[in-house]
């Protein structure tokens, strides 16, 4: 854009905002005829060269993108302890592992369900892995359910197992569900029932949702291993890939 251009167009947008913002200030910057003038420059400019407003897009997108990544990263840093080492987040691999892998899933997204295989596979071939789970249930009254009765489970020694059962099931969960699960890998459901109503449990929950929110993860299945948060159904080999990035680095 030349100088001759850019003048006049610069000038525009700083009346025009100021008119938006002050009509009086405007009235008193320019007349009628000075405001319809500089409005079809601007126009004028604007047709001849609409790559100004798709600039203009992505530079602001591109600054929204860098302004959420790096409250993402004063995120990581701030809530590190409740991000990796909540005693109320069950963990499985390795409990002294040189890498931690976070996900925060609920039991009723098919994407979570779906990465569940290779996710089980990581743990199971990875002997220094730390794996932590996040209960995250967004997905409507029997994701709470479950959510509840998972980490109820952990009272009785069978978190993983019903872990992996309620992953494992097809079709949508409900209450009853949730429970016929739960018995079938051998726990005993009025203890369990009891124990789902604990204040600990809804304070878990709680506390998974804010850091959740904090970490601008909105959906189902989120990794978080070191400084990264990485959405989506990763599968065994990105798993692995950030599992190596983390401890090569």
């Amino acid at each position: 854009m030349s100088p001759t251009l850019l003048r006049p167009l610069a000038a525009a947008v700083v009346l025009c905002t100021t008119a938006f913002l002050s009509p009086s200030y405007a009235q008193k910057a320019m007349g009628d005829a000075d405001k319809s003038a500089i409005e079809q420059i601007m126009r004028d400019y604007l047709m001849a060269h609409p790559e100004v407003i798709i600039d203009a897009v992505n530079a602001f997108r591109e600054r929204q993108e860098a302004a959420q990544a790096e409250t993402q990263r004063q995120a990581l840093a701030s809530k590190r302890e409740d991000l990796f080492n909540n005693p109320a987040s069950p963990v499985a691999g390795n409990p002294q592992g040189d890498v931690t892998l976070v996900e925060f899933f609920d039991y009723q997204c098919g994407y979570c369900k779906g990465v569940h295989a290779d996710r089980r596979k990581l743990i199971e071939s990875d002997g220094k892995l730390r794996f932590v789970y996040k209960e995250f249930p967004i997905l409507g009254p029997a994701s709470v359910t479950a959510a509840r009765a998972a980490l109820a489970a952990r009272k009785q020694g069978k978190y993983i197992e019903l872990h992996n059962a309620l992953m494992e099931n097809r079709g949508q969960l409900d209450d009853d569900k949730v429970l016929r699960i739960a018995g079938s890998v051998g726990l005993d459901l009025e203890r369990l029932k009891k124990d789902m109503q604990a204040p600990e449990i809804e304070e878990t929950l709680e506390k998974n949702l804010r850091l959740a929110q904090e970490l601008n993860i909105g959906g189902t299945p989120a990794f978080v291993v070191g400084d990264q948060v990485v959405p989506g159904a990763l599968d065994l080999d990105r798993l692995k890939m950030l599992v190596a990035g983390q401890r090569n680095g």
